[in-house]
This record gives C-alpha cells, sequence and structure tokens, in this order.
C-alpha cells in the first residue's frame, strides 16, 4: 500500500463513527489521496499488517482497542517501516495529548477537525516519512556494501573459499575453544598434484577452473560444522572440530577418492587429478600450540608427496615416523615435526 515517487499518498482513516470516516474519505479521496477506513483498532491493525499505509489518522476513543494501544503496537512492530501516525480526540487537554505521543503518535488534532488544517499535516507527515525512508534506504544500501566487503575481505577471489587469512582466523579461534573444553581438532591440508602441469599444458584459465571444482568437491565432502579454504596456490586447509585423527583420516581418504573419480572438463578436454593429503589432529604431546598442528599437517603433507602423491598420511603414524626422520636427515629441520615444505 506504500506509496512509491509520483503515486497516490494511501491514508489510512481509523474511527469508529461511520459519519466521521465517510465525510474524511471522501474529502480525502476528492483531494487526491486514497483514503482506506477501519471502523476500530483491531480492523486497522489487521489493514496495517496486510500493506502498510503512508499516514494514519487515528482516533483515540474507539472500542475494544483504543487509539494509544493501536498507537503502540504499529511503533513496537519491527516488522513495519516508519509509519507518520496522527490521533484525533475531542479532548483538548495535555495529559491526553502527552499520553499520545508517548505511544508513538507523530502529531495531533483535535475534533472537530478543520480539514486545511489536517491535510496541511498530512502533508507535513508525508514530507517526514519521505526523508526517513531516504535515510532508511541509504542506510540499508550501506549494510549491504559493508557486508559485501567483508566477505571481499575474508574470501578467495577465485574459489569463494575462505582465503588464507580467514582460515587461520578461524583456526584459532577453533584451536582455543578445543583447548578451553579439552576438545579434539584436527587439519586436513591438501595439495593439487602435478598442477604446474595442468597450468603449462591447458593454461591459468584450466587451472584456475580446476581449483574452484576441487574446492567444491571437498566442500562435498564435509560435515555442516567443518571449514575449508584456500591457504596457498593449490592448497587448500580443511579445519575439523571435535575430529580425532581416525576420523579425519577417513574424510581425508574420502575426499581424495571423489578427487581422483571427478571429471574435469575445459574447452572440449577432460582432465583427471588427484591430491596429497597430510593429517593432524590436537591433543598430541608434540603440538603445544595451534602452529605446531598446522606445520604437523603441512610435515604429513610433505611426506604424502615424496612417497609417489594421490595419498594421506597421519602426522604421528609409523609410516610418516619412518619416512620423514629420512627426509628430515636429508632437507633440514623446522618448527613443528621437521618443518619441511610441501612441493608440487
Amino acid at each position: 500500500m506504500a506509496a512509491s515517487r509520483g503515486a497516490r499518498p494511501h491514508v489510512l482513516i481509523v474511527d469508529d463513527n461511520e459519519d466521521n470516516r465517510d465525510v474524511l474519505q471522501m474529502r480525502f479521496e476528492a483531494a487526491g489521496y486514497v483514503a482506506l477506513c477501519a471502523s476500530d483498532g483491531e480492523e486497522a491493525l489487521t489493514l496495517v499488517a496486510a500493506s502498510a499505509p503512508d499516514v494514519i489518522l487515528l482516533d483515540v476513543m474507539m472500542p475494544r482497542l483504543d487509539g494509544f494501544e493501536v498507537a503502540r503496537r504499529i511503533k513496537n512492530d519491527s516488522t513495519l517501516p516508519f509509519i507518520p501516525i496522527i490521533m484525533q480526540t475531542a479532548l483538548d487537554s495535555v495529559e491526553r495529548k502527552i499520553e499520545g505521543l508517548r505511544a508513538g503518535a507523530d502529531d495531533y488534532v483535535t475534533k472537530p477537525v478543520n480539514f486545511e488544517e489536517l491535510e496541511a499535516r498530512v502533508r507535513s507527515m508525508l514530507r517526514i516519512k519521505a526523508l526517513q525512508d531516504e535515510v532508511q534506504r541509504r542506510e540499508s544500501e550501506l549494510e549491504r556494501a559493508n557486508a559485501a566487503l567483508l566477505q571481499l575481505a575474508v574470501s578467495d577471489a577465485l574459489t569463494g573459499l575462505d582465503n588464507r587469512r580467514r582460515v587461520d582466523e578461524r583456526l584459532r579461534e577453533m584451536f582455543e575453544h578445543s583447548v578451553r573444553l579439552r576438545e579434539p581438532l584436527a587439519l586436513a591440508m591438501f595439495d593439487l598434484d602435478h598442477f604446474k602441469n595442468v597450468n603449462d599444458r591447458f593454461g591459468h584459465r584450466c587451472g584456475d577452473a580446476m581449483l574452484r571444482e576441487i574446492g567444491l568437491v571437498l566442500q562435498s565432502s564435509m560435515r555442516e560444522i567443518d571449514q575449508v579454504g584456500r591457504y596457498g596456490g593449490e592448497e587448500f586447509l580443511v579445519l575439523l572440530p571435535g575430529a580425532v585423527s581416525e576420523a579425519a583420516v577417513t574424510f581425508a581418504d574420502r575426499a581424495r577418492l571423489r578427487v581422483a573419480a571427478h571429471r574435469f572438463t575445459f574447452e572440449g578436454h577432460e582432465l583427471h587429478a588427484t591430491v596429497s593429503c597430510g593429517v593432524a589432529a590436537w591433543p598430541h604431546q608434540q603440538l603445544v600450540n595451534r602452529d605446531a598442528l598446522l606445520q604437523a599437517a603441512d610435515d604429513a603433507l610433505y611426506v604424502a608427496k615424496r612417497l609417489g602423491r594421490n595419498r594421506v598420511v597421519r602426522f604421528a603414524s609409523a609410516e610418516f615416523n619412518a619416512n620423514f626422520r629420512d627426509f628430515h636427515d636429508q632437507h633440514g629441520s623446522g618448527a613443528a615435526a621437521g618443518g619441511t615444505t610441501a612441493v608440487g
């Protein structure tokens, strides 16, 4: 019912006196308004809920529900836009006017109503409403713009997943939660095998498309509470709150198999891809903080790549311990369990 720019304003007349309603409806219609009527407060609330008018002319003294209560309910309804309310009463007392204004009335007229004065007040209220509507529109646009900027700040531009900054923030939050409640937390770090070959042979557009699809496959393999983000060029990190190492390995291997079974198509070419994955879980006596947990997943990924790719390796497993020690001796040490960096 709310009038758009250039449309006829809608006035809701609420009065239990039929003669009053008829006269005001006729006068407002003749003056170019759309005038609707309600005979009591309950009917008025029903009409307002169905379609908000531009202004309400509200009688105070009515059966069942008086004007004060109607005004209070309308002004307290957060689902409604700003609707100016002009109260009218035959009791011209300061106390009644104060009560009406406290209930939410925006203006007051005294019966018998002078129509020229009433219409002038209606036009004034409509100008105020137009300004209020414009303010609300701009605030909504600003909120949407801020939300979009926030999304850009925490999202990876290529895949739409969380970016590294956001993944690190989520990891910090989850690790602090796990320490506080002594709940397990696992990480699965995936790396696309031989990704450089894809870019070299088919171009970066193909590589970008493949990374986007890898992200979707990982998402489809996760639980609702898990989080995934693009952590590096072709690296993805999945955070698995509440998961012990065995459950994390089960998830990682399921995701690995789904990637291997997925058919990537690009400009008429069908491509196949595999991923390697390193898994680490807390609590673990060797992992004293979240940086150590992250490094452990990276070290396990390094071993998975060195053992031939397309596999999952768990930090501190027999397979990890048997192979990482050799790689550690050959390539040096780092933070958590050797600190080596996964290779493509």
